[in-house]
């Protein structure tokens, strides 16, 4: 388990989906794009992970909140709203969903829609300040969101995995290791 967190966190390459510039567009372009960094995919999938341990009404709430506010960040970074730094944020992200699923953290509906909502803004933002770059920027979006809500069911049903024997051990066995991951995507993005 120690040599996988490690494999893991050296392999952990930050902010490899916020390219800022350039991006050809297109629906295919949009959906290929949050599976190419590490973080969002880290992200997207403990969102449905947390989701899934959480249970009703999470397991369906996180997955529509995190999208959803996701655009809502999308449009503050296409129209230049400052925020704290970005892949701060995402990665920071990525660190504390390992550590609720980690530590089988049982937040209450509130807090637990906030997190995620709060988490969805930094995502969102970093997508949208590339998207006015993108050729097709109505497809790019469809296709991003799309394989986002994609990531959000994988954690889901990975999630799923903890009502059987031992699977709870593995599920928050998954959250160290994303946890793990964000510790790298934060120290990156503060060197």
């Amino acid at each position: 388990m120690r040599l996988a967190a490690i494999g893991l966190a050296a392999a952990a390459a930050p902010a490899a989906a916020h390219t800022g510039t350039g991006l050809a567009g297109g629906f295919q372009s949009g959906f290929l794009h949050p599976l190419s960094g590490f973080d969002h995919l880290l992200a997207m999938v403990s969102v449905g992970l947390w989701g899934a341990f959480l249970g009703r009404p999470l397991i369906v709430a996180l997955p529509v909140i995190f999208p959803t506010v996701m655009a809502i960040g999308g449009v503050m970074g296409i129209a230049g709203v400052l925020l704290p730094p970005v892949e701060i944020g995402i990665a920071v992200s990525v660190l504390v969903l390992g550590a609720m699923i980690a530590g089988k953290v049982r937040a209450p509906v509130w807090l637990a829609a906030l997190i995620v909502a709060v988490f969805a803004i930094f995502h969102g933002y970093a997508h949208g300040k590339e998207l006015p770059s993108a050729a097709d920027p109505v497809g790019y979006s469809a296709g991003f969101v799309l394989a986002t809500g994609m990531l959000h069911v994988a954690g889901i049903g990975i999630g799923l995995i903890a009502d059987r024997p031992g699977g709870s051990t593995i599920v928050r066995g998954l959250g160290g290791l994303v946890m793990i991951a964000g510790a790298w995507f934060l120290w990156v993005a503060v060197r």
